[in-house]
């Protein structure tokens, strides 16, 4: 592993870590401890208790970010006739049928979320090595298989972003940019960490969430007490 930066080990330094913060308090330590010029993006990261080597513990799904992601994000809609035109008024980036699979196989993957409609899910098939090992293959359990395809892709444009435990029961998730005001990245945060409590499967025994860290990009993780992931209105207004 490459030694750290300075900025980070300066930034390193000012992090108790054998302390819990609230949810409140690592918002604003990582805001004031991004150590990089450019504009970080912040990301939570949580530990739940569950075994995702069995299907009904695997934690998975999408959450509508209030404020955003602070990200420009590229959306390709396999669509076609009047569902590609839909998807094109809601401002996805590439929309075809046929055409763009036939891309995709070719190598195009210039997109961040793949949409598409029911009836072009044949054809969409053909590309599950290529789109799966990269997490974009359309899901109907995440949205990314519609008929309502200008609705799917107002929400990701607008914030609403995939999640899903790792092989050990990780979920990372952006809850925006370094640069957001304190109370949008708290608002983010407390949206993901609902969602995560409201999927939570009726088979997982005992602690469910384990540990909770926020970070950016270049800067150090914040570990946020467990105990404290309900955030209140009073925290989010700042006079908790």
């Amino acid at each position: 592993m490459p030694p750290k930066g300075k900025k980070y080990v300066d930034s390193s330094k000012k992090v108790d870590r054998q302390h819990l913060y609230s949810p409140a308090e690592a918002v604003e330590m990582v805001k004031s401890l991004a150590p990089a010029k450019f504009d970080e993006t912040v990301e939570l990261a949580v530990r739940l208790g569950v075994d995702p080597r069995k299907a009904d513990q695997i934690v998975r799904g999408t959450v509508g970010l209030p404020a955003g992601t602070g990200k420009d994000v590229r959306v390709a809609v396999f669509a076609a006739g009047d569902a590609a035109a839909e998807a094109r008024e809601a401002g996805a980036d590439v929309v075809g049928a046929d055409d763009l699979v036939n891309r995709v196989q070719g190598g195009f993957l210039d997109f961040d979320v793949a949409i598409a409609t029911p009836d072009l899910m044949g054809q969409v098939g053909r590309l599950g090595r290529v789109l799966g090992p990269r997490g974009l293959m359309p899901n109907p359990k995440l949205g990314t298989v519609t008929t309502d395809v200008g609705k799917a892709v107002g929400e990701f444009k607008g914030g609403r972003v995939e999640y899903r435990t790792d092989k050990v029961g990780n979920i990372h998730v952006p809850v925006g940019k370094a640069s957001f005001e304190r109370d949008k990245l708290l608002t983010n945060v407390r949206a993901v960490l609902d969602e995560l409590q409201r999927a939570k499967p009726a088979s997982t025994k005992g602690k469910y969430v384990r540990s909770v860290t926020l970070s950016s990009t270049m800067g150090p993780g914040i570990r946020i007490d467990p105990a404290r992931v309900k955030i209140t209105d009073e925290e989010l207004a700042g006079v908790a």
